[in-house]
């Protein structure tokens, strides 16, 4: 008997300790995860999610915390890789964080989100767009983006009635997100009667993409439109025009980045669009300028993404959850922006969550690189 009293007791304590990792435990602290691509080819993105999300923390620490706590970051640096993303979570998981912020690229949030579902740890990505990550059912997942279909349905409307144009090559990269951009609009531009010649990938971190471009080339588009990453579209923008390719270039917006415009050279980049949301400083919400003007007095310059401010976006909705359910316990949390959190006043706009965790309504907007090599809202000329 005392045996298996023994064993009830360690299994009973073995419960209880699984439960504390999931809900932060008695920490003094309120420990909130940020992940993403801290170095690597996209480290402008994660490193800017860093730095939103530091201010905002030392700005609420320095009024007393949530709850009588201080917010603590745990940083997570996943390099974009999917499986750096699982030993990230890993790691968030040990670190019995309640929240985790991210990750950036949707190839990345997809292995990561399971773990935290099944951790019952609240997670929030800002950035990671791929509309199957909402279908699988996490009670726990959100984002503060809007979805691939959106934007999809955004450019397939761009190119048809803003442009004039119906013969139109699509490039991805075969990542969750880029694909599926790819396909939803090509979805959205067969339904408006334009011609889609080209649908296919090229092979990411590669700097040669002759082949692809030259088989394009023969096929004659009126507008190319990229839906991968800013590291392999300003090299494809470049090499399109070295070879005299004289379509429209368009590109996603994970390219709504300057090394974008760096890769493809000024002189190539001139006159590119890119489908995005509205960037820093277009957007006309109080919270938006006030949030521009704390990054600015604390880094030296302005936010360079808009994905710097969707994960503030992510900070706050977690912030606002705690204290409105005086409780750091990710179930409750999560529960609180499934049925009460409606119209936020967000950074980036009014936020409200649906029944799988996706934002609602949608902003994209379009960009043309103009003289300067900046970004400016496209005007139809």
């Amino acid at each position: 008997m005392l045996k298996k009293l023994l064993v009830v007791m360690v299994a009973a304590a073995l419960v209880v300790a699984a439960a504390g990792c999931a809900g932060g435990g008695k920490s003094d602290t309120i420990k909130i995860g940020v992940q993403g691509p801290i170095s690597g080819d996209w480290a402008l993105e994660g490193q800017g999610f860093v730095k939103a999300v530091t201010m905002l923390a030392e700005q609420i620490n320095a009024k007393g915390g949530l709850l009588g706590k201080k917010i603590e970051i745990v940083q997570g640096d996943d390099k974009g890789d999917p499986k750096e993303a699982s030993l990230v979570a890993q790691k968030m998981v040990s670190s019995k964080v309640i929240a985790v912020l991210g990750a950036y690229n949707s190839s990345a949030t997809e292995p990561a989100a399971g773990i935290y579902n099944e951790a019952k740890i609240l997670h929030i990505t800002p950035s990671s767009t791929a509309t199957k990550l909402t279908e699988k059912g996490y009670k726990m997942f959100f984002r503060t983006c809007f979805l691939d279909n959106r934007q999809g349905m955004f450019a397939a409307d761009f190119i048809v009635n803003t442009l004039g144009k119906k013969k139109v090559a699509l490039i991805h990269d075969n990542t969750t997100y880029a694909k599926g951009l790819a396909d939803w609009t090509e979805k959205f531009l067969k339904e408006k009667g334009a011609t889609v010649v080209f649908n296919d990938a090229i092979t990411p971190k590669e700097k040669d993409f002759t082949s692809t471009l030259t088989k394009i080339k023969g096929l004659d588009p009126e507008v190319i439109y990229f839906t991968g990453y800013f590291s392999e579209g300003g090299l494809l923008l470049r090499q399109a025009r070295e070879l005299g390719i004289k379509a429209v270039f368009m590109a996603g917006d994970a390219n709504n980045n300057p090394d974008f415009v760096k890769n493809a050279g000024l002189e190539a980049a001139k006159g590119a669009i890119i489908t995005t949301l509205p960037l820093p400083q277009d957007l006309p919400y109080k919270e938006a300028k006030q949030f521009i003007a704390d990054y600015k007095a604390k880094y030296g310059k302005e936010p360079e993404s808009i994905w710097t401010l969707t994960m503030a976006d992510a900070f706050r909705v977690v912030v606002e959850a705690i204290e409105k359910t005086k409780s750091t316990d990710p179930v409750k949390l999560a529960e609180y922006l499934h049925t009460q959190l409606k119209d936020f006043p967000g950074i980036t706009g009014p936020i409200t969550f649906d029944e799988k965790g996706d934002r609602l309504g949608s902003v994209h907007t379009a960009y043309v690189v103009n003289e300067k090599g900046e970004f400016v809202l496209y005007k139809k000329q």
